[in-house]
């Protein structure tokens, strides 16, 4: 029986090898990181402590990009919500313009810094703006509140507010990506320039969306696409070989932080969908996890994999010793990590839900 797609095997075959920018790039991977990648907990969110996070982040997706061909894509939950703090005025498609500059500056340089030349592009990416995502947002942005402030806020500036855990948060629609405009742009830069990683679809790309009695003219979108899920049609459309979304909490659990929990090692699509795995976290776990879905279940490629796993864990998500796999050829469709020595008080105990990037 094969546990591992034939996609995955080699990144497990070269991971102990010498890592240069000569060698010959193994599989395409679309490698996906939360907004809150680039907050430190506790620390406030500023240019200065988003460079610190990115250069703390950018040798390990440097690393994975000399041996592999890697396109970069992240969240913008915590920018976004500080841009539409400050500009009240402004409509999300042109925060997360904004957001999406911002943090594409940030990793590429830190990622320059570590030695990978990067090409952020600035992704327009169409959505349907009669979605039923437009009559129940759902989409976390900006810090959390408490109930009062909540209120308030809703009160006076007319934001929508759902509990995000024991807070408070704004949330935005958040429709579907239906077409990412700048996707052959991508696919030039990754045929004709393989020692350049894209960094692409930021924020879940600005939403847009076309002009029924003139579809070639494009209008902005008051929304906040989900990443994960731009990141899955993003990894499709190129035909990526795997699909990396990396969190601040491990992989997919059961039960998670109780204190029978247990991480998923591998799954494949049909029992995450059967068990409802992450529906309890609609604002965070459960975005993944369907993106890791999506991506599997469209991707035309034979052995296609997508993997949930900590930012802090990325070389070892390959090797699946940390995190989770997600694939169609697992045994009974879930195989469980076995238990640390420590127990239960080891489940790593995630922020998502009050910071969903």
């Amino acid at each position: 029986m094969m546990l591992l797609s034939k996609s995955i095997r080699p990144l497990l075959n070269n991971l102990g090898r010498s890592y240069t920018t000569t060698r010959p790039l193994n599989d395409r991977i679309v490698i996906a990181v939360g907004g809150n990648a680039l907050q430190r907990r506790g620390e406030r969110l500023t240019i200065e402590n988003m460079l610190k996070a990115a250069a703390d982040m950018a040798p390990t997706i440097a690393k994975l990009a000399t041996e592999h061909e890697v396109v970069l894509t992240h969240g913008n939950g915590p920018q976004v919500g500080e841009l539409a703090l400050e500009r009240s005025a402004a409509t999300f498609d042109v925060l997360g313009a904004e957001s999406m500059g911002q943090i594409g500056y940030v990793l590429a340089q830190a990622l320059s810094s570590a030695g990978c030349p990067t090409a952020p592009i600035l992704c327009q990416v169409v959505v349907d703006s009669q979605h039923e995502a437009f009559r129940d947002p759902s989409k976390f942005v900006g810090p959390i509140y408490g109930a009062k402030e909540a209120t308030a806020l809703s009160t006076s500036l007319g934001w929508v507010m759902k509990p995000d855990g024991e807070y408070f948060r704004r949330v935005v629609p958040s429709p579907p990506p239906q077409e990412i405009l700048q996707i052959d742009a991508i696919k030039s830069l990754l045929t004709n320039c393989p020692q350049t990683l894209p960094i692409a679809c930021g924020g879940g790309g600005i939403p847009v969306q076309r002009v029924p009695s003139n579809p070639r003219t494009l209008v902005g979108v008051e929304a906040v696409i989900d990443k994960d899920a731009c990141g899955a049609k993003l990894a499709c459309e190129i035909e990526a070989d795997g699909y990396i979304i990396l969190t601040d909490g491990g992989g997919i659990w059961q039960n998670f932080g109780k204190p029978d929990a247990r991480e998923m090692k591998k799954a494949s699509p049909e029992y995450l969908l059967g068990t409802k795995a992450g529906k309890n976290f609609p604002g965070s776990m459960g975005p993944k996890i369907q993106a890791a879905i999506d991506f599997v279940t469209n991707s035309k490629k034979e052995g296609a994999w997508a993997a949930i796993g900590d930012l802090k864990d990325a070389a070892k998500i390959f090797s699946n010793e940390e995190g989770t796999l997600v694939s169609n050829d697992v045994d009974e469709g879930v195989i469980w990590r076995e238990r640390k020595s420590s127990g239960p008080t080891t489940v790593k105990q995630s922020k998502e839900p009050h910071k969903s990037g």
